[in-house]
C-alpha cells in the first residue's frame, strides 16, 4: 500500500496547489486542468485500490466482502 499512501500525498499536493491557484486568482482554465488533473489521478488511485480488494476478495472466495464493496461502489 505504499504506492497508494504516494499516490494520494501527491494528490494532496495537487489540492493544496489549486488552494493557492484560487487564492492567487489565476486564470480559469489554468484552474480547471489542475482540477481535472487531481481528479484524474484520485480517480486511478481508486480504482487502484479498488481492484486490490476486490481481488484479495476473490481469491479468499469472500463473497461477503465482495458484496459489500459492490454496495459501496453503486452508492457513488
Amino acid at each position: 500500500m505504499k504506492d497508494v499512501i504516494l499516490r494520494l500525498k501527491r494528490v494532496g499536493g495537487q489540492v493544496e496547489g489549486l488552494v493557492r491557484m484560487i487564492e492567487r486568482e489565476e486564470e480559469c482554465d489554468q484552474i480547471i486542468t489542475q482540477f481535472q488533473a487531481a481528479k484524474a489521478a484520485l480517480d486511478n488511485t481508486f480504482s487502484l485500490v479498488l481492484h486490490r480488494n476486490l481481488k484479495e476478495c476473490m481469491s479468499n472466495d469472500d463473497s461477503k466482502s465482495v458484496e459489500k464493496i459492490l454496495k459501496l461502489i453503486s452508492k457513488q
